[in-house]
């Protein structure tokens, strides 16, 4: 569903994600783990079109998206949850849903089974709610759209356990309702709760691929890689 080949992409004249193949497959969880630096989060804007590649083709669905703009790519299914929330603080819940809302995508009664505490602060200003709520509105806003590819980047952070809980079983659920997902994170615990495969990045670009039931029978041995990639 989403192909990638080649990738290079930066900022300025630094070059951070360098010669990156990737694929994310209907009904499957990608989980891209890497340490600060690795270049996930650069790879992920450039995936959505907020960063231009340098080289390389991104392809969704079969259509050629490298230099399209970010809404064209929402427009044929592709969705993020960015880094850092990125909600609109003067908006209401119920307002930053309903502006994202598109048919097919997942209406307020789906939403609020997902995320109680939403519907709880249905008519709260973004800007006044936790940070951990923040999150769940921005993974929300992206439901709402609904994503055939959904990108996460760092959607654990800030969470507390209960409603990292509800974050991995509406993971698995999108998977299994046919999006892929990729899920970039550095909290390894939570990414082995839903990953099919694993992918390793360190200095811009994938050095390794195992499968999830590979990594969960021996995420020490993953850890300990991660901690070698650095160096």
């Amino acid at each position: 569903m989403l192909q990638v080949e080649g990738l290079r992409s930066g900022y300025g004249s630094i070059e951070i994600v360098r010669g990156v193949d990737l694929e994310v497959a209907p009904g499957q969880v990608t989980a891209l783990v890497g340490r600060n630096g690795a270049g996930k989060t650069t790879l992920v804007n450039t995936l959505m079109g907020f960063s231009p590649a340098w080289k390389g083709v991104i392809e969704l669905a079969g259509r050629d998206v490298t230099k399209a703009p970010p809404h064209v790519r929402n427009g044929l299914g592709l969705a993020v949850v960015p880094q850092g929330r990125r909600v609109f603080g003067s908006l209401s819940v119920a307002e930053t849903l309903a502006l994202a809302s598109k048919q097919g995508g997942w209406d307020f009664e789906r939403v609020s089974a997902a995320f109680p505490r939403l519907a709880e602060r249905r008519n709260t200003r973004a800007r006044s709610l936790s940070g951990g709520e923040q999150s769940a509105l921005a993974m929300a806003r992206a439901l709402s759209t609904g994503p055939r590819v959904l990108l996460l980047d760092e959607p654990s952070e800030g969470m507390s356990p209960h409603v990292l809980r509800s974050l991995s079983s509406v993971i698995s659920g999108l998977a299994a309702e046919g999006a892929g997902v990729l899920l970039v994170e550095q909290n390894l615990t939570f990414a082995l709760t839903v990953a099919d495969r694993v992918l390793v990045m360190a200095r811009g670009h994938i050095d390794i691929t195992v499968s999830g039931d590979d990594a969960r029978a021996d995420p020490d041995a993953l850890s300990r890689l991660l901690v070698l990639q650095t160096r």
